[in-house]
This record gives structure tokens, sequence and C-alpha cells, in this order.
């Protein structure tokens, strides 16, 4: 079973017509879709960097031949996998071009199982390139880095870069916000499989009906178009990362299945006679706690515990309170960078409301009230924002002043209740007053 989706397409090229149709009838009665073109210019306006399939043509055309239109293609993306077809005198020209990066080629003649199966193989190279270019632009665009200094934070950055080279399943466990696929991101670019995928699969965005095919793949041909299944997200991770999002949401029959997938390492597609081995690790997130699910009947218990090697645990902001300030000027850095302004500074309101909102929507919902602060938005809590010179460096110092100094007017200068507010030691509330130069007498009475 190939990686191949019935979105991709061939492009067939070659200037004789019966040799044209009799192979484009090969491959259509294969399931797999086919264009045909008699000469190479006619076919070059398909093709874009995006383009999902692949290109089989002939060597010998009149005008562009096979290969000035392998050359052409190149330039316009190195990673679409060309086939050319040659006959006896131009294989030699034909090896010579797998050199030059064409993907491989077919000698006339050549049997109509040799034809479907190099277009197979063409077509999940072609899939798997445009998969690893979709994860990358994905993780590039994550934008709530794991900021701050608390010890929670701290701890959870040393322990992420070790559980990342021990290759060994995690489960993540977090409120809405605080960072779940992030975390997994992180354990998959630093761990020894980042040069292969990361696959997310959201649990919860899976229809119940189709939630065993696109797990699992299907090697079943629809009735209805002909075409054959798909590859499944799990073979999908084959040598990189599974990550499983809201798995306390997963049907109990996919469940079953699953179970089986992390405790054999091997994966049965629908249809298929027998299991395929599969190379994975699985990283696993909730955003509740995944044990009152298995109390309540609803997620299996054995496949909580093959889980639950490692769990990791995202604290709130509200438990961190301390790395409100930093977050949010980065936010407000980007939000401002994004925008082309030098920076702002905030009023009073802005800063009560960073203190005193318990952040239910964490990191995420701090990150939008940081772009409401750029953009002056009136239907956020009432604050202004006016352009300043000062650098992220004072920004930040003057957050932190802020907050502390609020927090020692609640608690009349009671270092106990304002260390429980802040959620930071002693010793780290005490270097930051000092730092800061504020004394805390002043707001005792």
């Amino acid at each position: 079973m190939s990686f191949f989706t019935a979105e991709q397409t061939i492009l067939f090229v070659d200037d004789d017509a019966a040799l044209r149709e009799a192979n484009a009838q090969t491959l259509d009665l294969a399931g797999l879709a086919v264009e045909t073109f008699a000469d190479a210019q006619s076919v070059l306006p398909r093709i874009a960097a995006d383009f999902a399939g692949i290109v089989i043509t002939d060597i010998r055309m009149p005008g562009m031949d096979g290969l000035e239109l392998r050359a052409a293609i190149h330039a316009i993306d190195p990673d679409i996998p060309v086939v050319l077809i040659t006959g006896h005198a131009d294989v030699t020209m034909a090896v010579r071009a797998l050199h030059d990066g064409a993907f491989d080629f077919l000698a006339k003649p050549f049997a109509a199982d040799h034809l479907v199966g190099v277009a197979r193989r063409a077509l999940a190279h072609r899939a798997l390139i445009l998969d690893n270019r979709r994860l990358t632009a994905a993780a590039a665009a994550i934008d709530s880095p794991l900021i701050g200094e608390s010890p929670a934070m701290v701890r959870l950055r040393e322990t992420i870069a070790q559980l990342a080279q021990a290759d060994i399943d995690v489960l993540i466990e977090g409120e809405t916000g605080t960072g779940k696929e992030l975390v997994a991101h992180m354990l998959h670019r630093q761990s020894r499989r980042s040069a292969a995928s990361l696959v997310a699969v959201n649990c919860a965005a899976l229809p119940h009906d189709l939630a065993e095919a696109e797990l699992f793949g299907s090697n079943l041909v629809d009735r209805a178009t002909g075409k054959l299944g798909q590859a499944g997200r799990i073979r999908g991770a084959h040598r990189g990362t599974l990550f499983l999002d809201e798995i306390d949401t997963m049907h109990a029959a996919v469940q079953a299945k699953l179970l089986r997938v992390i405790e054999e390492r091997e994966v049965q597609p629908l249809g298929a006679s027998a299991p395929e081995p599969v190379d994975l690790r699985v990283v696993a997130a909730t955003k509740t706690d995944l044990m009152d699910a298995v109390r309540a009947g609803d997620f299996r218990e054995d496949l909580y515990y093959r889980l639950h090697v490692v769990k990791l645990r995202l604290p709130p902001l509200r438990e961190r309170r301390s790395d409100i300030p930093q977050t949010f000027a980065f936010f407000l850095d980007e939000a401002a960078s994004k925008m082309g302004l030098t920076g702002f500074q905030i009023d009073d309101a802005t800063r009560r409301h960073l203190v005193e909102h318990d952040w239910p929507g964490n990191v995420r919902e701090l990150k939008n009230f940081a772009y409401s602060v750029v953009l002056d938005l009136p239907s956020d809590p009432a604050r202004s924002a006016m352009p300043a010179a000062a650098p992220l460096a004072e920004r930040l110092r003057r957050f932190e002043a802020t907050i502390i100094e609020d927090t020692l007017a609640q608690t009349r200068g009671n270092i106990g209740e304002t260390m429980a507010q802040l959620g930071v030691p002693r010793k780290t509330l005490y270097d930051k007053m000092a730092k800061l130069g504020i004394d805390p007498k002043r707001f005792r009475g």
C-alpha cells in the first residue's frame, strides 16, 4: 500500500498517440488519476512548486525532449518526481539523468505492472515530500514559546530536553492554551527522529465513521470512485513522531486498535491481511486528567498506562504569575514588529488586568491580549497603548516592578501571600525586589 492520495495526478507525456493512450488506460485502470500530453511544452503550465503529482515522460520527442522537460521541472521544484521512458539506446542517458535528479526510468518495452509500480512509488515519495513541507511550515509557525524563568518553566524545559533524547512515549497534560502542541514539536525537533515527520492528529476532529481509515489506513478500493484507500496517519509517522492531541476524545473502538499499535509497534490497515511494522514515537496530549476519563469508563485503563510512560504537566499561567510580564512583553514586541511599530507602553488599566486576571486561556489568551493592546481594540479591557522608545528589556523591568508592587499592595506587604500569588520562591522574590529597588515595608500598614 502506497502513501499517495486521490488528489495526486500523473502527467503523462508522449508524442506517440497510441502509446500515450494505452499507458494512460493502464494507469487509470489501476485507480490512478492521469492527464495526457502530446508534447513537453504543453505540460509545463500544469507544474508549480506545490504540484502534488508526478510526471512520466518519453525522452525522445520533437521540440523539447524529456531530459529538457525534466530540467525545466527541476527548476520549478527539484522534488517533483520525473520518470523517464527510454528506448534501448537511451538507457545510458537515462542512468545519467538519475544522477541529475530523475526519479526513475522505464526501458521499453515495459510491463503494465512495472509502470503502475513505479508510478505508485513516485506518488508516495511526492506525498511524503509535501507532508514534510507542511509539517515544517507548521512547526515554524508555532509562536507560543515556553517563555518564563519560574522554577516550573525551568524544570519543564530541562525535562523536555532530557525526554527528547530518551525516545519514549510521552503523555502531556495541560489546560487549553498552555502549549501542548509546542511541547510535542520540541520533543520531536530535539530527538533523533527529527529528520522524519511529526504527524499531528486532532482526535476530537476525527469523525467516528472515518477515524479508523484516517488513522490506520485502508487497502480497500472505493466502489464509487475506483480509487485505492489511504495510507493512514500512523504509517505516515513511520520513523518519526505521532502526536495524538485530545486523546481523551478518541472513540472506544479506535482506542482498542491504537492499543495494539502501541504495544506491538505494528498497524493493520482496513482490508489488509496482515499487520505492518511501524517505527514511531507516540506523544499524546489531553487538557483534562486522563485518569478521570478512565474512572468514568470513557478511556481504556490499559491504553492509559501504555501512554503514560512519562507524563508532562504544563502549568497554567495562574500558577506561574511571575512569567506573565516576560511572556506578555515577548508578544507585545512581536505584535509591534509585525505591524512595523517601535514599541508600546501600557497604562494602569492594562497592568491591573495582567495582575488580576486568571488567564483561563493561558498563553494563547495572553498573546491575543498583547495583540489587542497594540491594535488598541476598544472591545478589550479598558486600557490604552501609546508609542514608546523604551527597549524590550526596560519594558520588561517596568512590567515586573508593576506586578510585584501591585501584588504587595493587595497583600499589604505580606511576603508569604505575595509569594503564593506570584508563584515564586522567597529567594526569587527578594532578589527581584532588590534588583528593582522595591521596599516591601512601604506597603505595610
